[in-house]
């Protein structure tokens, strides 16, 4: 059984993380910090070592000097790519950042210790060993034919070098396949370097990737390594794809033509050996055809693509992932035996599931909190409507919010959610930042990433977005 030594000064997440684990058949001692780790334990007779960035006395990342021999899994409450990148180049074996959801962290430990010997002090396997576990079917559900043919094209291509373009709507588990594709790879004990290029503002967007020289721009007090640069040796996941400016993509181009990069305000340049996967949810094709895309990085990212199916068309799924969901959040909300009744297996089926697998996690989380007992009923799921995942408050469907304008009186009972968003956002984002639409709206700027991706609305290229 793995020992998994959890380092963390919040005693809610601790916890969490500890009863999760337990659940999941692992042998753990928790800590509060560095020091308490060392005074009770010794890091270095576990199996993996998951610790807090930050915390009371030596940092988390501490660990991977005291522990050699361990390897250790860093969470950043952060969620900074910079943090991230840093624990990485620290010798960190992987990151996650708060707030992770159960089975991504899950996911991730299973993938650690896949590619880890079973002791902790007697870890002197080949470093470039293949994972045993990295099986896209242990990472993904799936067992319709669409996403049988999926895990075969990812178990054909995965142990190759070849670029990679995944395709698909939000939610459908794109970066689950770029896990797959990684951890069956010979890169597996190399970073996967995960990058969303919808959400690192455009002014920054090659700065995050390339890297940058002391003095390259205003705020550049020291040089910084990029993500691409960090992702060294390993692979490079870049999520919404589409999302890149010009200039950056023909900086992308270069990295895959010539495998070397240059950072911002240098005049040298570096080689680097990373394998690309990429994804989005858009028609790249027809993005060239308006010359939003080059065509060039097109061909180059296209050598194989891999399409993930929406939860529409994998009808047969639908139960088996809430069922996988459902075990989950009842361990989470302390209710192993919950159950969906008849009904509700009748409503997830029925339903069209705009959002994909992530609305049907979030219907599911919504209704394990809400529940009373062990059965979930239909109306605990509040399938009624098609909206997405986010919440809009009343104030913004009834058109009362003194903050926003007010509907034109002949369409305030003709507007759907989605219809009122979309005219709320294109009226006002050419005056508002993203920040103030989505304060405007009563919801995260993810939130407004989120839906604005699901209607096609794209952002207006200003740097004060």
């Amino acid at each position: 059984m793995p020992r998994i030594l959890i380092v963390e000064d919040e005693d809610i997440i601790r916890s969490a993380v500890r009863k999760l684990l337990l659940h999941a058949g692992y042998e753990v001692e928790d800590v509060g910090s560095v020091e308490e780790a060392e005074q009770n334990h010794d890091p270095d007779q576990f199996d993996l070592i998951i610790s807090d960035l930050r915390l009371p006395g030596a940092a988390g990342t501490e660990l991977i000097n005291r522990a050699p021999n361990t390897p250790v899994l860093i969470m950043t409450s952060y969620a900074s790519l910079r943090s991230a990148v840093d624990s990485m180049k620290l010798g960190a074996v992987e990151y996650i950042a708060k707030p992770f959801d159960h089975d991504e962290m899950l996911a991730a430990v299973e993938s650690i210790l896949a590619r880890t010997a079973p002791s902790g002090h007697d870890r002197n396997t080949d470093a470039t060993a293949a994972p045993e576990n990295g099986d896209p079917a242990s990472i993904m559900f799936g067992q319709c034919e669409p996403m049988q043919r999926v895990f075969t094209l990812i178990r054909k291509v995965a142990p190759t070098e070849t670029t990679v373009l995944v395709q698909g709507e939000s939610g459908t588990g794109k970066e689950l396949v770029a896990r797959a594709l990684h951890l069956l790879s010979p890169r597996a004990t190399k970073p996967l370097i995960s990058v969303n290029c919808a959400a690192i503002p455009e002014s920054l967007i090659e700065s995050e990737l390339f890297g940058h020289e002391k003095g390259a721009f205003t705020g550049a007090v020291s040089a910084r390594t990029g993500l691409i640069e960090a992702a060294d040796g390993g692979s490079l996941f870049l999520d919404e794809i589409g999302e890149l400016p010009a200039e950056a993509q023909a900086r992308l181009l270069r990295v895959l033509q010539e495998s070397e990069i240059r950072k911002v305000g240098s005049t040298q340049s570096r080689k680097v050996n990373v394998r690309m996967i990429a994804a989005t949810h858009r028609n790249l094709k027809a993005m060239t055809r308006t010359g939003e895309f080059r065509e060039d990085l097109y061909y180059r990212l296209n050598v194989m693509q891999i399409r993930i199916p929406p939860l529409r068309e994998r009808q047969s799924d639908i139960l088996g992932l809430a069922r996988r969901f459902l075990i989950t959040q009842g361990n989470k909300v302390g209710r192993p035996n919950l159950n969906l009744s008849p009904e509700a297996m009748r409503a997830l089926e029925r339903h069209r599931w705009p959002g994909n697998v992530r609305e049907l996690e979030n219907a599911i989380e919504r209704a394990s909190i809400l529940s009373d007992g062990d059965i979930i009923t239909p109306s605990l799921l509040d399938l009624d409507s098609e909206g997405g995942d986010e919440y809009i408050p009343e104030s913004l469907v009834a058109g009362n919010n003194e903050q926003l304008p007010a509907r034109e009186p002949d369409s305030a009972n003709d507007l759907s959610l989605e219809d009122y968003f979309q005219h709320f956002v294109l009226e006002n984002q050419d005056r508002m930042s993203e920040t103030e639409l989505a304060q405007k709206l009563g919801i995260s700027r993810k939130s407004l990433w989120e839906r604005r991706q699901r209607l096609g609305i794209p952002r207006k290229k200003t740097s004060g977005n």
